[in-house]
């Protein structure tokens, strides 16, 4: 929670120029302490639609001890489901209508699996601008993931991913850009994001749109940005979300459909993921695999050698963005800010 300048100490000025969140006494008191409705819009794959549930949860409930946070997980109908994830949905999602009726403060997009090269060309594409659209004027902030920072940046900015020659894949190096941006103000300059997609959004096309990069790699491009107003769009590109497990069970998958002759050659190993004893035994693996041999995967063997080199940072992140939310939003949910909160400089950054 944030600090409140009750008096005229120059350390809080010093704070505030570093980036730190500082509140006035008058801002202090109009806000209001209550709990914050957090939408999750899952697009995910049948197959990743709980994880993908639960690693979000996990970053939102972690991200303050003191707040309260009511999630509010709903889905397209467009997206095909089996009919253990319709059960699910059905048992434990909302409708984007009830949503849409009762508001929210935050919102939080998934990726999701296509099947189009024009992202546009989804079935799924118009529900989704739809839900866009609508937070954009009612939503505090909207954090994007993946391929929703793409569709993103296509609607709104006219900027179209690009298809990389091989899959940006693995636990990458970034570095803080701005590091004065409320949203990395006090995490690590230096962290890893793990990333698993093969379009990408390059910095120049940020840029050219106006949005404000705050963290990327040299290898894996562009992880975190903003939009031109500083909040109420938040980018990732890569998957500070991720388990532990995900980019091995990401591996285990293409590796059963590469050994089923589903993949026309075998997974490269994700960058800076597995150690060199881990690669010995999933080399030995696809070595036997291919001969025509029938064995189990060695899940068992790798997984008490896997790292986990960035959920700290992540979460650092998601709560200076839940805290932001929480010093602007207005104290109905159907709104999106307090009174005096300029949309176009939210923050005051400006």
């Amino acid at each position: 929670m944030p600090l409140v300048a009750h008096n005229a100490l120059p350390t809080f000025e010093r704070l505030r120029r570093d980036g730190m969140t500082v509140l006035s006494t008058e801002r202090a008191g109009n806000q209001v302490i209550r709990e914050l409705h957090v939408g999750l819009l899952n697009m995910m794959p049948d197959a990743a639609l709980e994880a993908t549930e639960r690693q979000f949860y996990r970053l939102v409930g972690e991200s303050n001890p003191i707040a309260q946070f009511y999630m509010h997980p709903f889905t397209l109908p467009a997206l095909p489901r089996g009919d253990k994830a319709r059960a699910h949905i059905d048992a434990y999602y909302e409708s984007f209508d009830d949503i849409r009726e009762k508001g929210l403060d935050a919102l939080i997009i998934t990726g999701a699996n296509v099947s189009q090269p024009n992202l546009a060309d989804e079935a799924f594409w118009r529900p989704m601008i739809e839900v866009i659209d609508w937070a954009w004027d009612h939503v505090t902030s909207t954090l994007c993931s993946c391929l929703a920072t793409h569709a993103v940046m296509q609607f709104r900015y006219g900027q179209t991913r690009a298809k990389q020659p091989q899959k940006v894949w693995g636990v990458f190096e970034h570095r803080v850009v701005d590091p004065r941006h409320p949203l990395v103000a006090d995490v690590n300059t230096r962290f890893d994001v793990p990333h698993s997609r093969w379009n990408d959004i390059a910095r120049a096309q940020f840029e050219a749109a106006g949005i404000k990069v705050l963290a990327e790699s040299a290898a894996g491009g562009v992880h975190l940005a903003v939009s031109p107003d500083g909040f109420r769009t938040v980018f990732f590109q890569g998957h500070p979300e991720y388990d532990t497990v995900s980019l091995l069970k990401e591996y285990k998958r293409d590796a059963l459909l590469a050994a089923a002759g589903h993949l026309p050659a075998w997974p490269p190993f994700p960058a800076r993921t597995f150690d060199a004893q881990s690669r010995a035994l999933l080399a030995e693996y696809a070595s036997r695999r291919r001969a025509g041999e029938t064995l189990d995967f060695p899940e068992p063997l790798i997984v008490p050698r896997l790292d986990n080199t960035w959920h700290d940072t992540a979460e650092g992140v998601i709560g200076n963005w839940i805290g932001c939310v929480y010093q602007i939003t207005h104290r109905e949910r159907g709104l999106p800010f307090m009174p005096g909160i300029d949309p176009d400089d939210p923050l005051g950054l400006a």
